[in-house]
């Protein structure tokens, strides 16, 4: 049995709000995953000259290695290219952090973000007082 349920046409109104709704949400994506990756580690920092000297380490043991040590050698080496690419193309982090100031107190206000979980996930006082997002 068909189904006598008509759709009705979205108004343009709601096709903006959708809009709005989906760009505060890259914009909000954005800076706190550029957010995560700069975040300061434990430990000794990796530099890309350290990086290369492990990759040249690698590439001059690979041949000797015993089978299963060659296998953890080839993931060691996609992951460092991988980490390698990473630090050269460095985030823009001010126009990362402008779209965000512009786009999270909307997003905030429509998903019911506190100040407290904005600033647990690490996003400063000074940004959030610029997004007017308050206590």
């Amino acid at each position: 049995m068909p189904s006598t349920r008509t759709r009705t046409a979205m108004t343009d109104e709601h096709k903006a709000a959708l809009a709005t709704g989906r760009e505060e949400s890259r914009a909000v994506r954005a800076y706190l995953e550029a957010m995560e990756r700069n975040r300061p580690r434990r430990g000794r920092k990796r530099t890309p000259d350290s990086i290369k000297r492990r990759l040249a380490a690698i590439d001059a043991a690979r041949p000797d290695a015993a089978p299963l040590n060659r296998l953890q050698l080839v993931q060691e080496r996609m992951d460092l290219g991988v980490e390698l690419e990473q630090m050269q193309a460095k985030d823009d982090i001010a126009a990362l952090e402008k779209a965000f100031v512009k786009a999270a107190s909307g997003y905030g206000e429509r998903k019911g973000i506190s100040y407290a979980a904005w600033r647990e996930l690490g996003v400063a006082p000074e940004v959030l007082k610029a997004a007017k997002i308050t206590r």
